[in-house]
């Protein structure tokens, strides 16, 4: 089967207008990630391993690319034990960054060729039961999960244990901070004093910083420490429980940032969950679609102005400069024979040093990105994450020329850095590991692909 996203002609849904569950983008995405056989990836460590054994279900966040690479020089990777779980979303945007059409697509055990989701005019859905990410049982009953996200969908037609969002969970952080700031309570330039008691491996020991800084830090290099004094800030604002409350009412009820730990804004679990649709939903939101952009469960009408515009336009400023390209795109490693090509966007220029290359936080990915930013065709405004079996990227695509492309894209998966392709090439000494299979990056090629298409 061809994985490529054919065109066809297809009415694009205007605002507010109902869709099927048979929207053809949404069947084209279940073809191209089927077609992507990601059932075809090698597991280090397989299910009763010694490196199975060794990995940590809470905090997952602070393995670190030591880790990475230890898992991927196990002598013999197995093959993955069951399909994998996968759940993806494309939000296709207008001119002025309205939603008028998206698809969503899901896989697992349960769907091993995938499954489109029905999303009505509200860019929601009734037809899931959502269940929250179980590491051991995911290789049990197919993946099916027991723990509920979402109350009420017992009979839903639909069921899918979500991955484990990873450092994509920053999002959700980030909002919340901004929205703390929106209200008068803090400024960006307000000085935190983070004083964790305990200190956690996690998050990392005291620090002073005003709240812009650790921002950058959280979203433009993921780092815990910062994100975690963000998580604590929330907490000593009492803003967790109403942030929770802001995204149910918001109607992203898959959003929830639960029981990290007030003391030191760690303790990041599987409590924690995001689907992809919810997450390209806040993501057009931060874009700044004008209008009502859909309507709450009350009925409410929701708009860009959950966030202000100063507060949208900081939020973005720092997701464009994302360092860590190497999931659904993978320009950092530009030219090289593996990774695939990804999305093809510019690199920011912060991470670019003399020689063209990329050094994101002291990692260094050793490869010359001038001659692909030069090329680059998008701005790609995102978010990615890792743990070992958690692969997740979530963002915002904008065409670098007049009137092309625009669009929200967000993957999530078990596919975290436990898993490889067999035809994986050691890295050179001293650059960063490769974290995820190359089979994302030619997902996000070929989405991309398919969008140009369409907006031409």
């Amino acid at each position: 089967m061809s994985v490529a996203l054919a065109v066809t002609a297809a009415a694009v849904s205007l605002p507010g207008q109902a869709q099927a569950a048979s929207d053809p983008l949404a069947e084209k995405l279940r073809r191209t990630i089927d077609g992507l056989r990601f059932q075809e990836v090698l597991d280090t460590a397989p299910p009763a391993s010694p490196q199975a054994k060794r990995l940590p279900t809470v905090d997952r966040e602070r393995q670190t690319t030591a880790d990475v690479r230890r898992l991927a020089a196990t002598a013999a990777p197995q093959p993955i034990s069951q399909q994998p779980q996968i759940d993806a979303t494309v939000i296709e945007l207008d001119g002025r960054g309205r939603p008028v059409r998206s698809g969503t697509v899901l896989m697992s055990p349960l769907y091993p060729k995938g499954v489109t989701v029905p999303v009505d005019r509200n860019l929601s859905t009734t037809s899931v039961r959502w269940r929250q990410w179980d590491d051991k049982g995911w290789y049990a009953n197919k993946g099916q999960g027991t723990i509920d996200v979402v109350p009420g969908r017992e009979n839903a037609p639909l069921d899918h244990m979500l991955a484990y969002p990873a450092s994509v969970l920053k999002l959700m952080v980030n909002f919340g901070v901004l929205r703390l700031v929106d209200k008068g309570e803090i400024t960006l330039d307000t000085v935190y004093d983070y004083r964790p008691d305990p200190v956690s491996p996690l998050c990392g020991g005291a620090t002073s910083k005003p709240v812009r800084q650790y921002m950058d830090e959280s979203l433009t290099w993921s780092s815990n420490g910062a994100s975690c004094a963000l998580i604590k800030l929330l907490h000593d604002r009492g803003a967790i429980d109403p942030l929770n409350r802001t995204f149910q009412d918001l109607g992203l009820q898959t959003l929830q940032l639960k029981n990290t730990n007030p003391a030191n804004g760690g303790r990041w679990s599987n409590s924690v969950t995001m689907s992809s649709l919810d997450t390209a939903k806040l993501l057009t939101l931060i874009n700044g679609a004008p209008g009502t952009v859909w309507k709450a469960p009350d009925g409410t009408p929701v708009t860009r102005d959950v966030l202000s515009a100063a507060s949208r336009g900081f939020f973005l400023e720092k997701l464009s400069q994302q360092g860590f390209n190497d999931m659904l795109s993978s320009v950092n490693r530009c030219g090289a024979d593996y990774p695939a090509p990804g999305i093809p966007h510019k690199v920011a220029d912060r991470w670019i040093g003399p020689d063209g290359t990329v050094t994101v936080n002291g990692q260094k990915f050793g490869r010359d990105v001038r001659p692909c930013n030069a090329k680059a065709e998008v701005t790609f405004a995102h978010k990615t994450g890792w743990v070992n079996n958690s692969a997740a990227d979530a963002g915002i695509i904008r065409s670098i020329r007049k009137n092309g492309r625009r669009y929200i894209v967000a993957v999530f998966s078990n596919l975290g850095t436990q898993y490889v392709d067999a035809n994986r090439p050691a890295v050179e000494p001293g650059t960063y590991p490769y974290s995820y299979t190359e089979k994302f990056a030619k997902l996000g090629n070929l989405i991309d692909a398919y969008e140009r298409r369409r907006a031409s």
